[in-house]
């Protein structure tokens, strides 16, 4: 059982949901990202979620897209983001990581150090999950199974568009969980329709059988509390951006922890 499937159990087993934060790597400076994400962990989170940053990031709102644009100007790419991933892993076995990103810096990783480097280096360093934004499941079962066989699960977004027949075939492929995009538009776009997510998430389980987390547009603790009624976990990240981005060096990690402590306080309750 992967580090996410047994995370996603035993909360089931307790009646609890996820809290996935999502944080750009290297953002707001270059070495905090390790301490960060050890203190959103002690903070509540059960997953980290993990941005790749990337010149081109297509889903994602002008608040990510500009941590990321910082990050890349302090020279952070996908060999730093797994050395990022090895320090937290000296300290923290146990809570799943998941990278978060888009193809062109997979493919590149590739060419740069052989075929099927990133997945081998990645699952080295202790990742437990691949996102690729724009990875489509119909065209990425062979780089399915190779993550599988390296013990990573492979996510897939889902969003109010996705049709039937997009489920199924994200169902295929998909593993560890899937997240529902819970807007039209990019990361931060938006105000979020709980009602909406409500009568989406049994059309998706009908056919996904994996966690389902919703993200985009969860903002504060009475959002989160909302979807996590409905959903298996609740993903934030745009907020996240906006409180540590303006932080000195020492007061990002605690930003970010007094926020997801009032988030874990608000799902649990």
């Amino acid at each position: 059982m992967s580090r996410i499937a047994a995370t996603f159990a035993a909360l089931k087993a307790n009646k609890r949901k996820a809290l996935i934060p999502y944080v750009t790597a290297g953002f707001p400076y270059a070495d905090v990202t390790p301490d960060l994400m050890h203190a959103m962990v002690q903070a509540g989170a059960d997953v980290i979620e993990l941005g790749v940053p990337f010149s081109d990031p297509m889903a994602d709102g002008p608040v990510i897209q500009k941590a990321g644009e910082k990050a890349l100007a302090l020279g952070i790419g996908t060999t730093q983001v797994l050395a990022m991933v090895r320090s937290f892993r000296e300290t923290d076995g146990k809570t799943p990581v998941v990278l978060m990103g888009y193809a062109n810096p997979v493919e590149r990783y590739d060419q740069k150090h052989g075929a099927d480097a990133f997945i081998r280096d990645a699952a080295a360093a202790g990742v437990d999950g691949i996102l690729v934004v724009d990875y489509p499941p119909e065209e990425c079962e062979d780089f399915a199974a190779k993550l599988k066989a390296a013990g990573l699960d492979l996510i897939f977004l889902l969003a109010p568009t996705s049709t039937d027949e997009r489920m199924q075939q994200v169902a295929r492929v998909a593993s560890g969980y899937v997240y529902y995009v819970s807007l039209k538009g990019v990361t931060g776009a938006g105000h979020l329709d709980t009602d909406a997510v409500e009568q989406m998430l049994p059309r998706i389980r009908a056919h996904v059988r994996v966690p389902v987390g919703v993200g985009f547009g969860i903002r504060d603790a009475a959002t989160a509390q909302a979807v996590g009624k409905v959903a298996d976990a609740v993903v934030i990240g745009t907020r996240i951006i906006q409180l540590i981005e303006a932080q000195p060096r020492g007061r990002v990690a605690t930003a970010a922890a007094e926020f997801l402590r009032g988030i874990r306080a608000a799902l649990d309750a």
